[in-house]
């Protein structure tokens, strides 16, 4: 096994290239695997800068993966089977804690606001967060972004989240939604359009947004190995160049105009009920005007990590960020 598996291995990557290789010459494009964090309207401007030819006028050739939780878009971009990885910068953050050398720098911030919402068994007209305490409520993965933000918001309302709130962490990323419709817990943490099927299925009452009452919160960011970046600076301008273009139309265009737009990304889900999460994520200003991530906000993000207890050291904002992509895609437009 131990003779097999290198040659596997080496079979394995020329396949990769030599499939990078046609793709190239077939189309005169660059290809550039993404993998993405989950698949929402949430991310918007993304799925825009897709369905509107942003990618390939950038001469890039993109394939996106549904990751499925931070973890497994980490894992991808250190196994080499993603170019680049979307979701929350605390991976890179966890990375470069480990004392990774080559590490992930965060190039671009889509959201600056969490996209997910509480949903509740029965409608309350009257929700305050104080509703939590004694109730129980599916969360999500102790480390991630849509768990702490969810703890940082209690902590803020002077509620603790491990005595006075029973959060179950144990349903996996994406499967909590349907948990809830079979399952006994007061509330649960959704994202789009989980929320909203809910809703429609008479399942569930969105009582609050998770993005508003936790405040500007680096949410979502794109990120590459540092060693990708720096042979292929070209490529990442290339590509924030398009997703600038997406945030540019997002910020500029009508919910159903958008809806209409990203509607081929999201065919399960009618027109009408896009347009409505999309004007749902407008009114609390989910998306930035530009990419670039501040340091104000990278403080923010390591100051949630600290009080959910994830983070023991703080790291450099200098090393994990550079705005250099997201400041000339700007430039730009």
């Amino acid at each position: 096994m131990k003779k097999i598996l290198p040659i596997f291995l080496s079979l394995a990557l020329s396949a990769g290239l030599l499939g990078a290789g046609c793709r190239q010459e077939e189309t005169g494009l660059t290809p550039v695997t993404l993998n993405e964090v989950a698949h929402s309207i949430f991310y918007a401007p993304q799925y825009v800068a897709i369905e509107l030819g942003y990618f390939q006028e950038e001469g890039i050739d993109l394939t996106v993966v549904n990751g499925g939780g931070a973890d497994n878009v980490m894992t991808a971009l250190i196994a080499g089977e993603a170019d680049i990885g979307f979701m929350g910068s605390e991976a890179s953050i966890y990375v470069y804690s480990q004392g990774a050398e080559d590490y992930f720098i965060n190039f671009a911030q889509l959201t600056q606001r969490a996209g997910n919402f509480l949903v509740s068994r029965e409608p309350m007209e009257s929700f305050s967060w104080e509703d939590l305490r004694g109730a129980t409520v599916l969360g999500g993965r102790k480390g991630g972004m849509p768990q702490m933000v969810f703890e940082y918001i209690l902590k803020q309302q002077g509620i603790d989240p491990a005595t006075e709130v029973a959060i179950d962490q144990s349903i996996d990323f994406g499967l909590t939604a349907a948990a809830f419709t079979s399952g006994d817990a007061d509330f649960t943490v959704e994202f789009e359009p989980y929320a909203t099927a809910l809703e429609l299925e008479g399942a569930g009452y969105v009582v609050a947004s998770l993005g508003v009452d936790s405040g500007y919160v680096p949410y979502t960011a794109y990120c590459a190995q540092a060693s990708y970046m720096e042979e292929n600076g070209e490529i990442i301008q290339k590509f924030t160049n398009a997703i600038q273009k997406g945030m540019e139309y997002v910020n500029s265009h009508t919910p159903e105009e958008i809806a209409a737009v990203i509607q081929p990304q999201f065919p399960e889900t009618e027109e009408s009920t896009i347009a409505a999460i999309v004007a749902r994520y407008q009114e609390q200003d989910t998306w930035k005007n530009n990419l670039v991530f501040e340091e104000e906000s990278f403080q923010l993000l390591q100051d949630i990590l600290e009080e959910a207890g994830e983070l023991e050291a703080r790291v450099p904002y200098e090393e994990l960020v550079t705005t250099t992509f997201a400041e000339q895609a700007a430039d730009t437009e």
